[in-house]
């Protein structure tokens, strides 16, 4: 199943402009095809306004976000992978969501031909958890 997280971006944007509110984006700076402005980032990580007035050719597809934005009166053009993407909220509120760490595509091919004798027979289920199921509220 494809990720859920571009599709949540992308709703949680139009939410948030929607609404009147200043979206966003907290950015894993480090992640790989990265390209933002090294010199504005802090601890690996950036934070990026991506409202309308603030940007220009904003596009958000499955695969990432790209736009240009100033940063210090210079236009840069960003590119950010969507596992980069670490939440989207509203700058007036908060509001919005943070999302978990993700690892690059070449991590997670490296993890699937490490388990590759593992693979279960295709006729298989899958294992269910154990335990009562839960639901984790995130503000």
């Amino acid at each position: 199943m494809n990720s859920s997280r571009p599709y949540l971006v992308r709703a949680l944007y139009e939410w948030i402009v929607d609404n009147d509110c200043t979206p966003h984006m907290l950015v894993n700076s480090e992640f790989p095809a990265v390209q933002v402005p090294q010199g504005f980032a802090s601890d690996g990580q950036i934070v990026l306004n991506v409202s309308p007035s603030a940007v220009r050719h904003l596009h958000m597809d499955n695969e990432a976000v790209s736009f240009e934005g100033r940063f210090g009166g210079v236009p840069h053009t960003l590119f950010v992978p969507i596992g980069a993407i670490l939440g989207i909220y509203a700058r007036e509120n908060g509001q919005g969501m943070v999302f978990d760490l993700e690892s690059s595509l070449e991590d997670d091919e490296a993890i699937e031909l490490e388990g590759e004798d593992d693979v279960p027979p295709p006729d298989s289920e899958p294992p269910r958890p154990s335990g009562r199921p839960s639901l984790k509220v995130v503000k």
